[in-house]
């Protein structure tokens, strides 16, 4: 541990004649992530002009933190499980038989983003009052600043000042309630803190909550989404969907959304509206569908003279990610010189009159797979 009293040692010395000593650092700059060490050797421009004396001080003349150490006569400067405060300016000011100099290093310290929110919530906000809240995080380097809403995907619209990053609203509504997350992300890692919003009060204005914020189904199966809500006189539910209709096979009874033999079109945001007469409110859904791949080839059937190249593409409409893989129908492997590639190609370079007949590509993901036919004919 190195403390205040680990000083500059300055004993009487004479300046023997001559230009004083150049001194330097290496390396002049280090950076490090959090919990890393970084070491700097201080040193006289001639080897032949050793140290009398030597010492080591931060910027502003102030001691070396407690995790620095020093070794080699006190030339070697380490800075041990190095801390986002460790950064800055590292002065070293040695002294040789022919005069004195100093010399300056800079340490970089790397760490993931701290975050901190004011206030922390949970708040409990009544309906037409404004609030905001403040999400400040720290970070090497400086992250970016998000919040978005739990169970969407959508960045929500802020105010951003240096490395503050303000979510308000001037008049809480029912609709409003809810969690809200604030993402700070920089190169070293990724932080998010919650902060739950709850909007009270109002005359008996409609709150609305669903049975589940978000959920993955597959493809051909059936959905169930449940919405209440509260207030006086009792609200009147319906159903809707973001920038769409409501799918053409759906019943909507006593608040339950039901969705029969869902597609990949039904993927999307779900919205469940509660009206009385002293207002409104709503709750969101998002519902992800998966779906197993359909695979083609194109060109679906190929005709080629000995020598000139074949090259078909398999494409796959589904989930991601997806696989593929080509083999050759009735045999077990594909012929010499052939290739299948990751993205779903085949091809080979030069054909031959014996790589004639049919090639198959299966495309798999999590749910399934496919397969698709082409017909390759090979003439002289």
């Amino acid at each position: 541990m190195v403390s205040e009293g680990l000083k500059y040692n300055q004993p009487s010395l004479r300046a023997a004649a001559g230009k004083a000593p150049v001194i330097s650092v290496e390396p002049r700059v280090a950076t490090v992530r959090q919990g890393q060490s970084a070491s700097f050797r201080c040193q006289a421009g001639s080897s032949a002009l050793p140290f009398v004396s030597v010492g080591w001080k931060r910027a502003n003349n102030q001691p070396l933190p407690d995790n620095a150490q020093l070794g080699a006569n006190g030339s070697v400067l380490t800075i041990s499980n190095a801390r986002p405060e460790n950064q800055g300016q590292y002065h070293c000011r040695a002294s040789t038989s022919a005069g004195h100099g100093s010399a300056t290093a800079m340490l970089n310290v790397k760490f993931a983003p701290k975050v901190r929110l004011t206030p922390s919530g949970p708040l409990r906000v009544r309906m037409g009052s404004p609030v905001s809240v403040e999400c400040r995080a720290t970070g090497r380097p400086r992250p970016k600043v998000t919040w978005k809403r739990q169970g969407s995907t959508l960045q929500l619209v802020t105010t951003a000042t240096n490395n503050a990053n303000t979510i308000q609203w001037p008049a809480m509504h029912p609709e409003d309630s809810g969690v809200y997350i604030c993402q700070a992300e920089n190169n070293e890692g990724l932080t998010e803190v919650k902060v739950e919003i709850i909007a009270e009060g109002g005359l008996g204005a409609p709150v609305a909550s669903v049975s589940t914020t978000e959920m993955t189904v597959v493809e051909g199966h059936a959905v169930t989404i449940g919405c209440v809500a509260r207030g006086s006189p009792t609200p009147v539910i319906t159903w809707s969907k973001l920038r769409a209709p409501l799918p053409w096979l759906h019943t909507a009874v006593n608040g339950v959304l039901t969705l029969t033999n869902v597609g990949r079109q039904d993927s999307g945001q779900y919205i469940c509206n509660a009206t009385n007469v002293h207002g409104y409110s709503e709750a969101y859904t998002q519902i992800e569908v998966d779906t197993p791949p359909y695979a083609t080839c194109l060109p679906g059937q190929v005709t080629l003279r000995p020598g000139e190249a074949l090259s078909v593409q398999c494409l796959a409409h589904g989930s991601h990610p997806i696989g593929f893989e080509w083999s050759r129908v009735g045999s077990a492997s594909l012929p010499a010189g052939a290739e299948a590639t990751k993205d779903g190609k085949l091809i080979i370079a030069h054909v031959k009159l014996g790589d004639s007949g049919g090639y198959k590509c299966v495309a798999t993901n999590h749910i399934g797979s496919s397969e698709a036919l082409v017909r390759v004919r090979v003439k002289a």
